[in-house]
């Protein structure tokens, strides 16, 4: 982590990592990086975050800026800080972009494999949460 100047979260929500993306987190990535502080991005989901130690990070200098597209609470409500942060730049929820053609193709061979008996790609682990 002293080395991360730049934190990409993708994980999936889980009780392990409910807040991962906390103060003690934060405060381990790169003090000297060359973009002044280190920077968080959260694509993953809403819970991997702790909203308030990550606007206290911002707002003492631990993290330089974050990139949010996910939120503890969605849509994100209007009183919420991270609207008017100068530090923050928040996306809809829509990091992922699916494009319309490659879903249908990948609907209609799930499709052929459930009906010929076969493994699915891609599904829920329930006793891993994802």
């Amino acid at each position: 982590m002293r080395q991360t100047d730049i934190l990409v979260c993708l994980l999936p929500l889980t009780p392990n990592t409910r807040h991962i993306l906390n103060r003690d987190l934060l405060a381990k990535l790169n003090r000297s990086s060359p973009l002044g502080a280190p920077v968080l991005i959260n694509a993953g989901r809403g819970g991997l975050q702790d909203e308030a130690d990550i606007l206290a990070c911002l707002d003492d200098g631990t993290l330089g800026a974050a990139s949010l597209d996910v939120y503890e609470t969605e849509p994100l409500p209007p009183n919420s800080p991270f609207w008017i942060h100068p530090k923050v730049v928040l996306t809809p929820h829509n990091a992922a972009d699916t494009d319309p053609d490659e879903i249908s193709k990948y609907v209609a061979r799930q499709i052929e494999r459930f009906e010929a008996g076969g493994a699915l790609d891609n599904v829920v682990n329930r006793k891993r949460g994802y």
